[in-house]
């Protein structure tokens, strides 16, 4: 962790900067703002009252678009997960304002000074969003989890809910949360353990904003909390993603593993950092090891993940059984519409499904169209968050040319090494042949250069 004293305002001129690169959405258009006002006005008439039921919430503290509110009972031998989703489609209609709007941006775009919603704040953050002690409509999917951990909807309904809670995951106490929340992920990820699901989750570098000129970068691993609760979406995504294939329908999120040569090399790069890999063990048993606190072990989790390929989307096709690999499992986004836009429609598939009644025909349509947006937001936000790490890089050292600096290889190619600092949280590349992932090297900053979002480093001695 670093923290950044932003006193010449250099990062918010270069956020700024960035937002002009990538055409980041300032506002959004009057007709499109009008038309969201009116929309957060219409009152639910197509939605049963469960307001009774104890939903909660868990996500950031600082968040307020909130997708997601659950509740968990018993049954049996059985959990129900009920997953109240935001009923985004009820504010949005196909081709209005705000669903052309929608379709322009893809996905809500995040920075450290600010976010750039896929829908205007009335609807994200108020009318659609499931704030706590206020009446929202919703669409509950009950999922039922057996002892096992396995996932089945067992149904869909458009409800109107009031969250008890808006629990945050540095916060959250065991008490806050249902009796059986511990239960429920344990059996979810015991499931995933059993199926041979490989989530690579090693710690995210970030940018946070602080308040008064300061930022912190960090490396941010996931607390245990948010890997909870991850789990809730993980087994609804599971189960829709069936129910829609069962149905011969559906949008679905897909993810190669690595081919064998790439599993050849990540031994190699495991031998490289000290890791003991037995050879008659699988790469998805020898993930079930990893701990992200351990920087070793971190530098190996980040190169499984280069080494996956990314992931994206696909329509239902005859024949064809989507997968996604790091998941081991067909597996469907429906569980976050207030920032992805792909997420609305299959809901609405998902919620007709359930019902027993025909996916809408613009439903359909759109699952066709969708993979090519989506595809194309996803690769501007990878490419936004890539600009603002260097960004913070290139102003925490600048001035501090001629330094030298430890640092660790975690990954050799054609272009060169790629190190990661061991004093700060920075990332960076130097040339040099005759290392190997896992070397401790030392090196010098010769460039640290923030307009261009770019430092330099060569090899010291």
């Amino acid at each position: 962790m670093k923290t950044l004293i932003d006193s010449t305002h250099a990062l918010i001129g270069g956020l700024a900067a960035i937002r002009r690169q990538f055409n980041v959405p300032e506002q959004f258009p009057p007709a499109v703002l009008a038309a969201a006002d009116s929309a957060a006005r219409r009152q639910p008439t197509a939605h049963a009252d469960r307001t009774d039921r104890p939903f909660v919430t868990l996500d950031p503290a600082t968040s307020t678009d909130l997708d997601q509110a659950f509740m968990i009972e018993r049954s049996g031998n059985d959990l129900l997960l009920h997953y109240a989703i935001a009923d985004v489609a009820w504010f949005v209609g196909d081709g209005d304002a705000i669903d052309r709007e929608a379709w322009q941006r893809g996905t809500t775009i995040y920075l450290p000074d600010g976010r750039a919603g896929l829908y205007p704040p009335v609807l994200a953050e108020g009318a659609a969003s499931l704030l706590p002690a206020v009446a929202r409509p919703a669409v509950i999917f009950t999922t039922r989890i057996d002892g096992d951990g396995n996932a089945r909807l067992d149904g869909a309904e458009r409800a109107i809910i009031r969250s008890s809670a808006k629990l945050a995951y540095d916060t959250v106490k065991a008490s806050d949360l249902p009796a059986d929340f511990d239960e429920l992920a344990r059996r979810i990820e015991a499931a995933e353990s059993r199926r041979g699901a490989a989530r690579v989750d090693p710690p995210e570098q970030e940018v946070d904003a602080l308040g008064d000129g300061r930022y912190q970068l960090l490396f941010r691993p996931r607390l245990r909390s948010e890997e909870q609760n991850a789990t809730l979406s993980l087994a609804s995504n599971i189960a829709i993603a069936d129910a829609l294939l069962a149905a011969r329908t559906g949008l679905f999120r897909v993810m190669p593993e690595p081919d064998e040569q790439a599993v050849q090399r990540l031994r190699q790069s495991a031998r490289a950092l000290g890791l003991s890999w037995p050879e008659m063990e699988t790469l998805v048993q020898f993930e079930k090891k990893l701990d992200p606190a351990d920087s070793r072990h971190a530098a190996f989790m980040l190169a499984v993940r280069r080494a996956s390929g990314g992931a994206s989307y696909v329509p239902y096709r005859d024949g064809i059984v989507p997968w996604h690999a790091p998941m081991a499992a067909t597996y469907a986004h429906a569980t976050a519409p207030l920032r992805r836009l792909a997420d609305r429609y299959v809901v609405r598939a998902a919620l007709a499904v359930a019902n027993g009644q025909p996916v809408p025909p613009e439903v359909s349509a759109a699952f066709e169209e969708l993979p090519a947006v989506m595809a194309r937001a996803d690769a501007r936000d990878g490419q936004i968050d890539r600009n603002v790490i260097d960004l913070a890089e290139a102003l925490m050292l600048q001035g501090s040319e001629g330094t030298t600096f430890d640092a660790v290889v975690t990954d050799a190619d054609e272009h060169g090494l790629r190190i990661q600092l061991c004093e700060l949280p920075i990332v960076a590349r130097v040339r040099g042949p005759g290392e190997k992932p896992g070397d401790r090297i030392r090196i010098k900053l010769t460039s640290a250069d923030p307009l261009q979002r770019r430092i330099i480093f060569e090899r010291a001695g």
